[in-house]
């Protein structure tokens, strides 16, 4: 601060500056990251991105059952499901802290 109260600029315009360089690098970070969703018991795996995006399904020929379908439907959206509640998680550890210090949620983001 410079006397007077008014906060100097340069220092203010380099918080700014590293702020977005550790959210780009967190982003970047979390892009690469992967996470494993489960259902029934690991019957069906969801691999998903810290960004969210499926990325593998992996059904264990137990669960295939040509006369129900219908749980087998159930058990990958419950997986995938399972998986990007772990992707969120993920990106509340890595762009949680940089949220709150931009002084709120980051617009897009769930936080």
């Amino acid at each position: 601060m410079i006397p007077g109260g008014q906060p100097n600029m340069q220092q203010l315009l380099q918080q700014a500056q590293k702020m977005q360089q550790d959210l780009a690098a967190a982003q970047a970070e979390l892009a690469e990251a992967e996470v494993e969703g489960t259902a029934g018991g690991g019957l069906v795996k969801a691999t998903v991105s810290g960004a969210g995006e499926l990325r593998g399904l992996v059904i264990d020929p137990k669960a295939v059952d040509p006369e129900d379908t219908e749980t087998l439907a159930d058990l990958i959206l419950a997986a995938v499901r399972d998986g990007n509640g772990k992707a969120q998680e993920l990106q509340q550890q890595k762009l949680g802290p940089l949220a709150q210090g931009l002084g709120g949620g980051i617009p897009g983001l769930p936080f």
